[in-house]
């Protein structure tokens, strides 16, 4: 692999990879694609809020998501081992979704970030306001 060199704060050289794997250049990657996918974090916060549900249940909760993209995403889950599914063979048959351990430990992690909404949406409001020109810049590397 082909290496360009880049200078570090204080003058020292580095050789750096001209390429580099996305799982190398951002490790968190593969974790932000299972758990930050468009459906994955309402489904996940769902069901560790309101405990094991039936299909229909978890559809009304989540409200704007379609019958087909919820069975999609819930498949891909169990998968992934964050959702368990159980069978009951009646009639008619029933199927509830609860979140698995693995799952349930993102917790802290949605969390941590729920928080972080609280505290800085409000700022990333006003900087796009800002960018967008509804507002004065701020600071000294503004446009």
């Amino acid at each position: 692999m082909d290496s360009v060199t880049s200078v570090r704060p204080g003058g020292s050289a580095v050789a750096l990879p001209e390429r580099v794997p996305a799982e190398q250049a951002c490790p968190i990657a593969p974790v932000l694609d299972i758990v930050f996918s468009r459906w994955t974090t309402p489904i996940l916060w769902t069901l560790n809020a309101y405990g094991v549900q039936r299909f229909v249940e978890l559809h009304r909760n989540i409200g704007t998501i379609t019958a087909k993209v919820l069975t999609q995403r819930l498949r891909q889950l169990e998968r992934d081992g964050l959702v368990l599914r159980t069978y009951y063979p009646q009639v008619p048959p029933k199927v509830e979704y609860e979140i698995s351990d693995l799952g349930r430990s993102l917790a802290p992690l949605f969390a941590s970030l729920a928080e972080w909404s609280s505290v800085h949406l409000p700022k990333v409001e006003r900087a796009r306001q800002v960018f967008d020109g509804g507002g004065e810049p701020a600071g000294p590397h503004a446009r």
